[in-house]
C-alpha cells in the first residue's frame, strides 16, 4: 500500500485492547492499553504511519510492579497513561483490588472499592521500567499532564461511596514532583461531568491559551462516549463542548462500531489530530461483543471557535478512515503456529495475576514445549496455570497437541475459550473411575439456571492428542484426533456469546475479553504436568460446516 492511497481499518488493535492512551515520539506512535487481570501488565503497541502496529512490549513484568495474586475478574490494571517528557516514558495505572457494588448516582448503600495509581518511568519504551511510585487511591484512570511551564499534574476520576453521592463524582487534579515523587498540595475538584453520568478517563491536553479536559462517560457498555470541556486555567471552571460529546455511538444503534468512549488525542508532526478511542463489535445475531473492548482511530479537526470535532463532522466512530500518508510501514504478519522452542513465552500470550510464572509454566522443562504444572481451578483468584491468548476476530480456528495422563478425577488439562472463573468453555482430558483417560468439555454458564454444564465423558486412548475448537460469532465447535486419524468432532454446539461484557450476572465487573488457550490443573495439589507441542490461532472467513 501506498503513501497517499492508505485507509486505517478500525479497530487497529483487534481483541481485548481497551482504554487506550497514545504518545508520538519522533517518528513513532505508541498505544497503551489496560490489561486486567492478565499478566504481564499493559500492552504496548508500536506504528509509524498509523495503519500498521504491532505489539512490542508489556512493561510491568515483575513483582514489585504488579502482583494482582486475589485481584477479582475484571480487576487489575486499568486504564493506563503513557506520555513521554524530560528524556524519559512515563506510565501510571490503576491496579484495582476491589471492584464493589456497580452503583449509579443517587443510589443507596455503601460502595467500596480499592484501587491504587502508580507511576513507571523508563528512558526506552521496550527497556526495563522502573519500581512504582505510589501516587494515590482516591478514584481510578489517572492521567499524567505535563505542563508547559515544567510543572506535572496527575489527575483521575474521584470515587464516592458515600450513600445518595455520585460515585463517580468527577475529575480531580493534584500537582506531582517527580524530584520528591509524591504528590503536592491538596487535590481540586476540577470537573463534575455532564448528566449522563461515569465521568472517568481524564486526560489534560493545552492549546493556544486553553486546558483542554477530555473524558468519558455514559458508561463503558451502549452508552459510552467522549466529553470534552475547557477552561484557560488547570484547575477550572471548564466551559462544556458546544456539541457537550465530541465521539459517541449512544444514539446510532446502526453503527458498525459501538461503544465508543475512553479516548486520547496525538498530533502528526504536521500539525493534524488524530483520536485513539475504545469501541465494540457486537456479533450480529446476538449483539454481544465477544471480542472485548478494542482500539480504533480516527481524525479530528480543531475549528475556527476553538473545539474539537471529527474529521466529517458527524460524531460517528467509524469503520474506515484516510490514513495521514505517512510512508507506509508495515511489519511482519504474526506466525500462525508458536511451536514453544525459545525459552520465552511467545508475546501474543499471558498468563493470570502471578508475578512469578515459573510455578505455572515452563519452556524449559521439556524441549520444544509449553508445560503447564496443574495448579488451582479456572475460577481461582490467585495460581492457575492457564497460558492464552487474544481472541481477535469473530471466526478462528484454534488447535493444539496435548501429552498429558490424568491418574484421577481432579486431573485435568486441555483447550480453553476463557473469559473469566464464571465465562469459559473447557475442552479437557481428565480421569473417570470406569472409562479411564477420558475427554469432556465444562461450561461455566453466567446467564443460564445451571452455573456450570458437563458434557457426557468419552473414552479416549493414551498418549498425545490434538484439541481443536472453531468458532464463528456465536456458535463453537470442538474437536479432537489421536494419532493423526480423523477429526472427531463433539455433537454439541456451544455458545460462545457468554464469553463477553453483555453476557453477566447482575453487578459482576465485565471489562476484559474472550480468549483461546491452554490449562491445567490439579485440585489434589499434586501440579500435575501438561506438556503442549505447538499452539496454532488462524483467524479466518465464516464456514458453515464445522469439519
Amino acid at each position: 500500500m501506498g503513501q497517499n492511497d492508505a485507509i486505517i481499518r478500525n479497530p487497529i488493535l483487534t481483541g481485548f485492547n481497551p482504554d487506550p492512551s497514545i504518545v508520538r515520539v519522533g517518528e513513532d506512535y505508541y498505544v497503551a492499553t489496560s490489561t486486567f487481570e492478565w499478566y504481564p501488565g499493559v500492552q504496548i503497541h508500536h506504528s509509524r504511519d498509523l495503519v500498521h502496529w504491532r505489539l512490542l512490549t508489556r512493561p510491568l513484568e515483575r513483582a514489585s510492579q504488579l502482583n494482582m495474586l486475589g485481584d477479582p475478574d475484571s480487576c487489575g490494571v486499568w486504564a493506563p497513561c503513557l506520555t513521554h517528557a524530560d528524556g524519559l516514558f512515563h506510565l501510571v495505572y490503576t491496579d484495582v483490588k476491589r471492584y464493589g457494588r456497580t452503583t449509579v448516582g443517587g443510589a443507596s448503600g455503601a460502595s467500596l472499592r480499592d484501587f491504587h495509581n502508580y507511576l513507571v518511568t523508563s528512558p526506552r519504551i521496550d527497556g526495563e521500567w522502573s519500581d512504582p511510585v505510589h501516587l494515590n487511591s482516591s478514584g481510578f484512570d489517572p492521567s499524567l499532564f505535563h505542563n508547559d511551564d515544567g510543572r506535572k499534574y496527575v489527575v483521575n476520576m474521584l470515587w464516592d461511596h458515600r450513600p445518595g453521592k455520585n460515585r463517580f463524582a468527577g475529575i480531580v487534579s493534584q500537582e506531582y514532583s517527580p524530584a520528591e515523587r509524591r504528590l503536592l498540595g491538596e487535590r481540586r475538584l476540577i470537573f463534575e461531568g455532564t448528566p449522563i453520568g461515569f465521568t472517568e478517563a481524564p486526560h489534560l491536553y493545552k492549546r493556544d491559551g486553553y486546558y483542554y479536559l477530555l473524558t468519558a462517560e455514559g458508561g463503558t457498555g451502549w452508552g459510552h462516549a467522549v466529553t470534552m470541556a475547557r477552561s484557560r486555567a488547570l484547575t477550572g471552571p471548564y466551559e462544556l463542548h458546544p456539541d457537550t460529546y465530541i465521539l459517541t455511538a449512544r444514539h446510532r444503534p446502526d453503527a458498525g462500531l459501538q461503544r465508543a468512549g475512553h479516548a486520547d488525542l496525538v498530533e502528526t508532526p504536521d500539525g493534524r489530530t488524530f483520536i485513539v478511542y475504545l469501541c465494540g463489535r457486537p456479533i450480529p445475531n446476538r449483539g454481544r461483543c465477544t471480542l472485548g473492548r478494542e482500539t480504533a482511530i480516527q481524525p479530528m479537526t480543531w475549528g475556527t471557535d476553538g473545539w474539537l470535532r471529527s474529521a466529517d463532522g458527524d460524531g460517528l466512530p467509524a469503520l474506515s478512515v484516510a490514513a495521514p500518508g505517512l510512508p507506509a510501514h508495515p511489519f511482519p504478519a504474526a506466525p500462525v503456529r508458536e511451536d514453544f522452542d525459545g525459552p520465552d513465552l511467545p508475546i501474543d500470550f499471558q498468563w493470570l495475576r502471578s508475578p512469578w510464572p515459573e510455578e505455572l509454566f515452563s519452556l524449559t522443562a521439556r524441549q520444544g514445549h509449553l508445560r503447564l504444572y496443574g495448579r488451582e481451578t479456572p475460577g481461582s483468584l490467585f495460581r492457575q496455570a492457564l497460558v492464552a491468548r487474544r481472541q481477535q476476530a469473530h471466526c478462528f480456528s484454534a488447535s493444539t497437541v496435548m501429552d498429558c495422563e490424568p491418574a484421577h478425577f481432579q486431573q485435568m488439562a486441555g483447550l480453553i475459550c476463557y473469559y473469566g472463573g464464571t465465562k469459559f468453555h473447557y475442552l479437557y482430558v481428565s480421569h473417570d473411575d470406569a472409562l479411564g483417560r477420558c475427554l469432556r468439555v465444562m461450561s461455566a454458564l453466567p446467564d443460564s439456571p445451571a452455573a456450570d454444564a458437563f458434557t457426557v465423558p468419552i473414552a479416549i486412548p493414551p498418549g498425545p492428542i490434538e484439541l481443536r475448537v472453531e468458532v464463528d460469532f456465536e456458535r463453537l465447535h470442538f474437536a479432537y484426533r489421536v494419532a493423526g486419524v480423523e477429526w472427531t468432532w463433539l455433537p454439541q454446539m456451544f455458545d460462545a456469546s457468554i464469553l463477553s461484557d453483555e453476557a453477566t450476572s447482575p453487578g459482576l465487573p465485565n471489562f476484559t475479553g474472550a480468549f483461546v488457550g491452554m490449562a491445567c490443573h490439579d485440585m489434589a495439589g499434586t501440579a500435575l504436568p501438561a506438556d503442549f507441542d505447538w499452539f496454532e490461532y488462524r483467524e479466518r472467513q465464516y464456514r458453515t460446516d464445522p469439519a
